[in-house]
């Protein structure tokens, strides 16, 4: 897929319990227009199950123009009772990563 998807920001501070806002930037650099979908992953996998999205532009497809570039958000935050979970000790840091995929255009229009 031609696009180009990167963090804008190498991390995002957040206590357990506060809500936070991540921004991600796409760019499409073909020619035409395509529509992508994309699937989360955030590890360590045992510390997944406490973080939670609010709002995501991976909730929906995205269509970018041939060139178009867009900033794209995704707010959330990690649960409270990640810190009272004697399973998460010595976990201080979550990452939360992206992989988009082509949508094929014949599905896309239905």
């Amino acid at each position: 897929m031609p696009w180009k998807f990167i963090p804008t920001q190498r991390e995002v501070r957040v206590k357990p319990g506060e809500s936070a806002l991540a921004f991600y930037t796409a760019e499409n650099f073909s020619q035409k227009a395509i529509t992508g979908v994309s699937t989360y992953n955030v590890t360590p996998m045992r510390a997944a199950i406490y973080f939670n999205k609010i709002q995501c532009f991976c909730f929906e497809e995205q269509r970018l123009l041939p060139g178009e570039k867009i900033d794209m958000p995704v707010f959330f935050y990690v649960d409270p009772e990640f810190e009272t979970d004697p399973k998460m000790d010595g976990i201080n840091n979550m990452i939360l990563s992206y992989t988009f995929f082509k949508v094929d255009e014949d599905e896309a229009l239905q």
